[in-house]
């Protein structure tokens, strides 16, 4: 009898049973002299005690300022030292933080806020060209639960982490008492293809186990120091990179404000990082460097890399000239925590590169019919689905949704499809949603459709994902034009240009006359993706066809 696509992780290391604030205190207990962050860009070093001590003064300032358990507060920043304080913040008094995509512009900052019920946003003054206090400004009219916004090193920043001669240590020790594993700490905005942004919410348990495990998998101590150039507002920072740090007493290196890839090999090598976090394109670029030979690497040893299959010269490459020998592979997505998969150190480099590893510490996953639910037998197609501590409590204040994704045994059905083989690695191998994949950013395209819909020009509109040598995948509209109209891929930028993250605005565009349905009225993306690729010019910018 043929075996079944299912596996079940290893249980022999019990869960994590406590809050956020509980682990840190754990840690700091044992390692508080030892370095916690270092944000080399910010000239910033602490210890544990020293991060703590700041975590508390600022919990206490939340506190004092009226801020309470469930309250939600967003957070609209790159990486700064500032936004880890924020995370631990939040978890220690129980208020759930909201992460705000940095890219993201007015129309988006306006849904997230009020779909969450923000009732603070804290926020860097700008970046790059986001200038953040005008657009809060912008949008505070449409965002009635707003009532203050914070910005990194104003006055009320400053305020805040003077701390509050309203609240005793004794206070804010008593609120965090309180505060049970189980209880939402974070929601972070993703979608399927259809609809707005969806509020995954996930707990103490979730989040805290699933960045525990991940270092775990890579056999991170506190003697390592990880160097996280992945942005925070993504599972990928803030839960594989902080909370792994922090649960176990490893140091946290954040080498920038936003990628660049020598200024990650400069604190790589500064700081005698011994392990480095990146989606492939990230490696890539650092491999790249002209000068990639003149930066010691000698000291890293593990790392993870995300977000799509590495290419296997680059994988090779990692191991031979960054020295990462114990690199791991990881999978999942935001509702579930996100890690659901981890290749192994030691693994070859065939599952290195043409795998995603096998099902983490205290998770179940399978590969399903997507038409019966049934589980396939390995080797064939179907949708990854999983359960286990790390799937998120649902969708912040939608049911339904929530519904549509975790069945009634507990089952997160991701959407994905993908091959468990005999040996129980796991292979993602496309999708049933459509999102695209532009340099490890989620795009999803109803998102767009929608945003774009509004053009005075465009009469209804498609948005696929393309091929592009450097993101991996690009964004491409296709338009059928109001008559008489002909709208340009200048056109469709300039009516993007400060509404939405500029990951989603589309590279390509292509004219049409109508779009390729089914019998049964659906829209057939498959073949509208297959006739743009052979459209499409190597070097071209836009592509109008009729």
């Amino acid at each position: 009898m043929t075996e079944l696509s299912y596996a079940a992780g290893p249980a022999d290391t019990p869960l994590l049973d406590e809050t956020i604030g509980q682990n840190l205190a754990r840690t700091v207990a044992t390692h508080g002299g030892r370095d916690a962050l270092v944000s080399v860009h910010q000239d910033i070093r602490w210890t544990y005690d020293e991060f703590a001590a700041r975590v508390s003064v600022l919990a206490k300032g939340m506190l004092g300022a009226g801020l309470a358990k469930g309250d939600r507060v967003g957070l609209w920043s790159p990486n700064y030292a500032e936004w880890t304080l924020l995370q631990f913040a939040t978890a220690e008094i129980g208020v759930v933080l909201v992460n705000i995509n940095p890219s993201y512009r007015t129309h988006e900052l306006a849904y997230a806020v009020n779909q969450s019920g923000c009732r603070w946003v804290v926020a860097s003054p700008t970046f790059k060209t986001s200038d953040y206090r005008t657009m809060v400004d912008e949008v505070r009219v449409e965002c009635p639960t707003l009532e203050r916004a914070v910005f990194f090193w104003d006055d009320d920043w400053e305020a805040l982490c003077a701390g509050s001669d309203e609240i005793s240590d004794q206070q804010l020790a008593d609120v965090s008492a309180s505060l049970r594993p189980d209880d939402p700490i974070n929601i972070q905005y993703t979608s399927g293809t259809t609809g707005f942004p969806k509020g995954a919410t996930l707990t103490h348990h979730n989040i805290l186990n699933n960045g525990h495990n991940v270092t775990r998998g890579q056999n991170i101590t506190h003697e390592d120091r990880l160097c996280i150039p992945v942005p925070f507002y993504h599972c990928f920072g803030m839960v594989m990179g902080n909370l792994g740090c922090t649960s176990t007493g490893a140091c946290m290196v954040i080498p920038g404000d936003a990628f660049d890839p020598a200024a990650v090999l400069t604190a790589v090598e500064q700081e005698r990082c011994t392990a480095l976090y990146g989606v492939p394109t990230m490696f890539i670029a650092e491999l790249a460097l002209p000068n990639f030979a003149d930066f010691d690497l000698s000291s890293l040893r593990t790392g993870v890399m995300a977000g799509s299959l590495c290419p296997e010269d680059a994988m090779v490459a990692c191991v031979e000239k960054m020295h990462m020998v114990d690199v791991t592979n990881c999978y999942g997505m935001t509702e579930t925590s996100p890690v659901s998969c981890q290749t192994l150190i030691g693994d070859t480099l065939a599952h290195q590169t043409q795998t995603v590893g096998i099902a983490h510490p205290h998770v179940e996953v399978r590969i399903a019919d997507p038409a019966t639910g049934e589980t396939l037998p390995r080797g064939e197609r179907g949708e990854f689905c999983t359960r286990g501590y790390s799937v998120m409590q649902g969708y912040w204040n939608e049911p339904e949704k929530t519904a549509d994704s975790i069945d009634a045994d507990g089952w997160m059905h991701t959407g994905d499809i993908a091959i468990m083989f005999d040996d129980g690695y796991v292979n993602i191998v496309g999708r049933i949603k459509d999102m695209i994949i532009r340099g490890g950013e989620n795009v999803y395209p109803r998102e767009v459709e929608e945003f774009l819909s509004g053009h005075p020009d465009i009469a209804d509109i498609q948005v696929i994902g393309v091929p592009d040598e450097r993101y991996g995948e690009a964004v491409m509209a296709c338009i059928i034009p109001v008559a008489g109209s002909t709208p340009t891929l200048d056109d469709v930028k300039g009516f993007c240009a400060g509404k939405i993250a500029h990951f989603k605005v589309p590279a390509h565009i292509r004219i049409v006359d109508d779009f390729p349905m089914t019998v049964t009225g659906k829209i057939r993306k498959v073949e509208m993706r297959e006739d743009a690729i052979a459209a499409l010019d190597i070097g071209g910018s836009a592509v109008s066809s009729r």
